[in-house]
């Protein structure tokens, strides 16, 4: 049977600058978190490859449009470095601007849409200094940043989101040591979730202010189905919970302009409220989102929790994850694929998020040592393959029910650089060849997505 999208839906791909760019330190761009910390700690890294060492699109942009063109994808996002656009927080590098218009008209000129995002876990070292998004004076900072952005290259770029997976770097840099500055520490994790939220609004408002002929504006989440282990109600409340922290916390005020009551009464109660200023929930009230971009990788299962100490350390208080024993498994990467996760997401945006437009703005399967699928200098990535259209197959279903749902990109493009994994896992349509990263081949599901694309379905 045959399952046809939407006309005009996008068929693209998703990618960031610290993990594409290269170039890290030259042309007058300053140091991110990431850079630094290679600079401290380049063990930590894996292979110790580094941030400026990843899949130099600064210099092969041209290069990766036109393979762009040749598979067929009509629209890519990517992201603007904060370092590189503005290194010192206040000065414009025209290197920057250069290179930033240079390589969005390149999209256009190939028909490909360009859709920006303004930050993807790369905070600016001397921002960092002063205590990064745990600071008040962040949200100002960002709303210059993004005001400045939407100036520069709003002629060029009508589809713009403020952050991606917004609760990765609070997770990973604040519950956790994967990203800096590696902290353990609730009450200052909900401080920076808080500040990430206002300057997302004050973003928003920069946006309507400098007022983008067409333009509009959205936020990239991460969004898992939560599952619980059974209908007992103490795992009934530990999905509730781990739903309130992970989901809602972040998509009820950007679509529905208030920080769900639930979710302030519970920090309330464990001493974790944020610090706030006074006209905030009517900043948040007034400056919701356009779309909404989804990244789905795999479900989320919880149960009950062991060992409660109130008030609170973690949000390990209120659920702790569950093994599903009947869990289908990527093998190369350790992670649960369940793609009816993907129909799930879209009919809980329908019914309960006002139906807003909303794209998946990343799904896709990483995989380790993927050279050794290589068959006629190919890697066979038929997996991959799989991956993707059963996830399509459940897209389909519910865009066919009424889900508002525009797009879907694969991360990612090209085999790009991620934070302390370096290289490990690949995820790329092109293989780069580490070796001379100047080369890229593609891979078999770059042909294959190529007649997807090019059908508008399968």
């Amino acid at each position: 049977m045959e399952k046809i999208f939407p006309e005009s839906f996008l068929w693209g791909a998703a990618a960031s600058a610290p993990q594409t760019e290269g170039a890290a330190l030259i042309d007058g761009k300053s140091p991110s978190t990431w850079d630094k910390w290679y600079e401290l700690e380049p063990q930590q890294f894996f292979n110790q490859i580094g941030p400026k060492d990843t899949s130099n699109t600064y210099y092969l942009y041209k290069e990766d449009v036109r393979l762009m063109k040749e598979m067929g994808l009509n629209s890519y996002r990517t992201s603007i470095a904060w370092t590189r656009l503005l290194p010192d927080g206040q000065t414009l590098n025209t290197k920057a601007v250069s290179f930033y218009r240079n390589y969005f008209t390149e999209m256009l000129q190939a028909g490909i849409k360009p859709i920006i995002n303004l930050f993807h876990f790369d905070m600016p070292w001397w921002l960092m200094e002063k205590g990064g998004w745990e600071m008040r004076e962040a949200v100002d900072a960002f709303a210059f940043y993004a005001q400045t952005a939407f100036e520069q290259f709003g002629d060029l770029v009508k589809d713009w989101t403020t952050f991606n997976e917004p609760m990765v770097h609070i997770e990973c840099g604040y519950l956790g040591e994967a990203h800096y500055p590696k902290v353990i520490d609730f009450k200052r994790a909900i401080q920076v979730g808080y500040h990430t939220l206002m300057a997302h609004v004050k973003a928003v408002q920069a946006f309507r202010q400098v007022g983008i002929s067409k333009g509009k504006i959205g936020i990239i989440l991460n969004l898992s189905p939560i599952y619980a282990k059974s209908q007992n109600p103490e795992d009934q409340q530990a999905q509730f919970y781990a739903d309130l922290f992970y989901t809602r916390s972040f998509l009820d005020p950007v679509v529905k302009g208030e920080i769900p009551l639930e979710l302030k009464n519970v920090l309330q109660e464990h001493g974790l409220t944020p610090k706030t200023n006074a006209g905030d929930k009517e900043l948040i009230r007034q400056y919701k989102i356009d779309f909404l971009g989804v990244n789905y990788y795999q479900p989320l299962r919880v149960q009950a929790p062991k060992n409660q100490v109130f008030p609170a350390k973690s949000p390990g208080y209120f659920a702790r994850g569950y093994n599903w024993p009947e869990k289908r498994i990527n093998p190369h990467r350790g992670w649960e694929i369940y793609p009816a996760g993907m129909y799930d997401l879209a009919k809980r945006i329908q019914q309960e998020y006002d139906n807003i437009p909303w794209y998946v703005s990343e799904n896709g399967m990483g995989v380790e040592g993927e050279e050794k699928f290589t068959k006629n200098q190919v890697i066979q990535d038929q997996y991959r393959i799989a991956f993707v259209k059963e996830h399509l197959e459940y897209l389909h279903q519910a865009i066919a029910e009424g889900s508002h749902c525009f797009g879907y990109h694969v991360w990612t493009f090209i085999d790009c650089w991620s934070w302390l994994n370096g290289y490990k896992n690949r995820y790329g349509f092109y293989q780069v060849d580490l070796d001379n990263q100047f080369i890229r081949k593609p891979k078999l599901s770059s042909f294959w997505f190529k007649k997807i694309s090019s059908q508008n379905g399968f």
